[in-house]
C-alpha cells in the first residue's frame, strides 16, 4: 500500500521518497536486495495463513517478491495519481504482452495505434492472432473519431504516445473518453514521457506501462517493465502476471529504484539537451523534418502542449536528400553517439530507422531516411560538434 500523503508531494520528491518506508528499508535509507526463493513459516498454521492474502508485504514465496520488489512497485504507483497497484515484469515487451493478455480472451478484437512498436505489433499479429484474437490498426492522429471504428467484439486499444519511430501525439483524453462510453479497455505504453511527463491514469488511461529498461533504470543495465492501473483492472494483472511467472530479480529492482531517485534531474536534462539539439538540426540545410513532439511542427504538438509535463530525449529527423548509404555514412562516422537498440540511459545512442515497414494504414511524411536519436547526458555542444562532423561523411557518402 502507497503512502496515502503521497499525492501531496512534487513528482520530484516522490521519485526520491516513493517506497522508502522503514516497513521495507528498515534503519538504512535504501532497501535492501532480499535475495531468496523459499520464504520459510513458523508452522503450519503460519503456512495456511499465507494462502489467504496475495498482497505485496506478505511473504510467501519468491515468485511473488520480496521487499526489494515491493518497495519499487509501491514507488511507481505512488508516482501515477489514481493507481491501485504496480506489476513489474522481466521487459518492457513482457509488460505489454502481459497486460494484454489480461484484458483480452478468444474471439475479442483490440484496436493498435499504426505507430505501435514492433514488438506490440509482432505480438498481437502473430500470438494473439494464434488465440483468435484479431487485430486492427488505426491512424495515430485520430482522436475521438476512434469511436467510428469500434465494433460488438472490440474489447482493448493500445496506445503509445508519442508514436515509435515518428513520435505523433494522440489525443490520449479523447481516445479514452470514447472508449469509456463503449466499455472499451484503454492501455497505453507510456515509456517516452513516464508518469512524471504524463499521469496517465489521470488523463483517463486504464492500464499504463513502461519499459522501465529506459529511464526508470537510466543507466543501460537491467531489462524491466512496469504496468500500473486502477482498482478495477489490479485483480487481473496481478492474477495473469503471476500465472504467467512474471518475476524480476530483486537485484534488478534495486537497481531500478536506485535509477528512479535521480529520475526528474535526469529527464530535464535529456529533455533541455534534447531541445537544443532539435534545433540545431533543424537549421540543417540536410535535415527535412525533426519529429520532436516539443517542436511545433511535429505531429500533435498541440496536443503535448496541453497535455505533457516535459518532453524526453528521444526523436527522429529526416535526411531530406539522402539514401540509406549516406545515412549509414552519418551514423558510422559518430563518435560519441553509439549504434545499437534501446535509450533512455546516460550514454547517446543512434540508429536507422525505416517507419514504412510497420506501418499498416498511415505512411510517414518523411520522404528521406530517418535516424533516431538518444540524447543522453554528455555536454550537449559536445554531441553537437560529433554531428557536424558527421555531416561531412554524409556529404562525401552522397551518390
Amino acid at each position: 500500500m502507497a503512502n496515502s500523503d503521497s499525492g501531496s508531494k512534487k513528482p520530484a520528491t516522490q521519485a526520491v521518497t516513493g517506497g522508502r518506508r522503514k516497513i521495507w528499508t528498515g534503519p538504512v535509507v535504501n532497501p535492501p536486495v532480499w535475495r531468496g526463493s523459499t520464504h520459510l513459516y513458523d508452522d503450519v498454521a503460519h503456512l495456511r495463513e499465507g494462502l489467504k492474502s496475495n498482497d505485496d508485504g506478505r511473504f510467501f514465496y519468491g515468485r511473488r517478491g520480496s521487499p526489494t520488489q515491493w518497495s519499487l512497485a509501491e514507488a511507481l504507483t505512488e508516482m501515477e495519481p489514481g493507481a491501485a497497484g504496480t506489476m513489474l515484469y522481466p521487459s518492457g515487451v513482457a509488460a505489454i504482452s502481459c497486460s494484454l493478455l489480461a484484458v483480452v480472451q478468444p474471439g475479442d478484437e483490440i484496436l493498435l495505434t499504426d505507430s505501435s512498436y514492433d514488438p506490440s505489433r509482432s505480438f498481437a499479429d502473430a500470438f494473439l492472432k494464434r488465440m483468435g484474437i484479431t487485430a486492427r490498426y488505426y491512424d495515430p492522429m485520430i482522436g475521438s473519431n476512434i469511436a467510428n471504428l469500434f465494433g460488438p467484439k472490440t474489447k482493448a486499444v493500445l496506445m503509445e504516445s508519442p508514436g515509435s519511430l515518428t513520435f505523433e501525439v494522440q489525443d490520449v483524453p479523447a481516445i479514452c473518453k470514447a472508449a469509456r462510453a463503449a466499455g472499451i479497455i484503454t492501455l497505453l505504453d507510456n515509456t517516452w514521457a513516464t508518469s512524471r511527463f504524463f499521469p496517465a491514469l489521470q488523463h483517463g488511461v486504464d492500464i499504463a506501462m513502461i519499459a522501465a529498461t529506459k529511464y526508470i533504470v537510466g543507466h543501460s543495465d537491467v531489462m524491466m517493465g512496469a504496468v500500473t492501473t486502477h482498482s478495477k483492472y489490479w485483480t487481473a494483472l496481478r492474477r495473469t502476471a503471476q500465472q504467467l511467472g512474471q518475476v524480476v530479480s530483486p537485484d534488478d529492482a534495486y537497481l531500478a529504484a536506485r535509477g528512479l531517485r535521480t529520475l526528474d534531474v535526469r529527464l530535464r536534462q535529456h529533455e533541455a539537451s534534447a531541445m537544443e539539439i532539435a534545433h540545431w538540426l533543424k537549421a540543417r540545410p540536410e535535415v527535412g523534418l525533426v519529429f520532436y513532439p516539443a517542436l511545433p511542427d511535429c505531429p500533435g504538438h498541440e496536443i503535448w502542449k496541453r497535455d505533457f509535463n516535459g518532453s524526453s530525449g528521444l526523436f527522429s529527423f529526416e535526411l531530406s536528400d539522402g539514401d540509406d548509404q549516406s545515412r549509414a555514412a552519418f551514423i558510422d562516422a559518430l563518435e560519441l553517439f553509439g549504434i545499437g537498440y534501446s535509450w533512455g540511459g546516460f550514454e547517446s545512442l543512434a540508429l536507422p530507422v525505416d517507419p514504412g515497414k510497420h506501418r499498416t494504414v498511415t505512411k510517414s511524411t518523411a520522404s528521406g531516411p530517418l535516424v533516431r536519436l538518444n540524447i543522453g547526458l554528455e555536454d550537449p555542444e559536445d554531441l553537437i560538434e560529433d554531428l557536424a562532423k558527421a555531416f561531412e561523411h554524409y556529404h562525401s557518402a552522397k551518390p
